[in-house]
């Protein structure tokens, strides 16, 4: 039951933000978005080897 509570939860947040965003005048540039980008990755494998790290200590 959870689940579905959490589901809808989700997709009612998606239903309010997602217009939110589309009216916002904010843009980001290229450049900007090239700045952003080269972080995703590094942080992502640090986030997936804290994770295993994680799993490893709980047994």
């Amino acid at each position: 039951m959870e689940v579905l509570i959490l589901l809808g939860v989700l997709f009612l947040a998606l239903i309010i933000i997602v217009p939110l965003i589309e009216r916002s005048k904010m843009r980001i540039s290229g450049e900007t978005a090239g700045k952003l980008s080269r972080w995703i990755w590094p942080l992502i494998m640090i986030a997936l080897v804290l994770q295993l790290i994680r799993m490893m200590m709980q047994g």
